[in-house]
């Protein structure tokens, strides 16, 4: 009779718990469903400003600090800097660095762009000499330096090539028109 009165109990709990989880489980599904169902439209606090509407994202591509790979970092840019002078300016942000503190700046310290000119579609920039003084002992520093200012400048729908000199002349380290490299699969 103990006994049967155990199963009893046991076999009612056992059917509760069983019930119970079922439900409990239903719950959390439709929960989840529904969470993943809802999209709500954002509607800001505040109306978009003319400046804020006037400003566009750029790719600035810096080296990673711990694989030294490159990485792009979006930048929002007043759409009225980058028409006046689109190549000084996003070369100006390359050589102000990153703001990411995970990656690390490409173009040496004190390197001033002196110039720029498009001709087809070639863009040319003449940099100081302070832009020779990049980390020679890094095998991928000259590198990363070319493909960061190529991969960055060829954003620009009529950039396509970079030939890079060094006050106004041809450098023997940077003597070629540089191109994005695509990968080879």
């Amino acid at each position: 009779m103990k006994n049967k009165k155990i199963i009893i109990i046991f076999s009612i709990l056992l059917i509760i718990l069983v019930v119970g989880g079922y439900f409990l489980i239903n719950y959390l599904r439709k929960n989840k469903t529904e969470e993943q169902q809802i999209v709500e439209e954002y509607t800001p606090q505040e109306e978009i400003s003319e400046e804020q509407s006037r400003q566009t994202i750029v790719s600035l591509y810096f080296p990673n600090k711990e694989t030294k790979e490159l990485e792009p970092e979006a930048r929002l840019v007043d759409i009225k800097e980058i028409l006046e002078n689109p190549y000084e300016k996003i070369v100006d942000l390359l050589i102000e660095g990153p703001k990411d503190e995970g990656k690390e700046r490409i173009i040496p310290e004190n390197t001033k762009l002196l110039s720029t000119q498009l001709e087809g579609d070639c863009l040319t920039l003449t940099f100081s000499s302070d832009f020779l003084n990049y980390d020679k002992t890094d095998e991928k520093a000259k590198e990363n330096l070319i493909n960061s200012i190529v991969n960055t400048l060829t954003q620009l729908n009529e950039v396509n090539s970079i030939k890079i000199l060094i006050d106004g002349t041809e450098n023997e380290e940077f003597n070629e028109v540089y191109t994005v490299q695509k990968p080879t699969s």
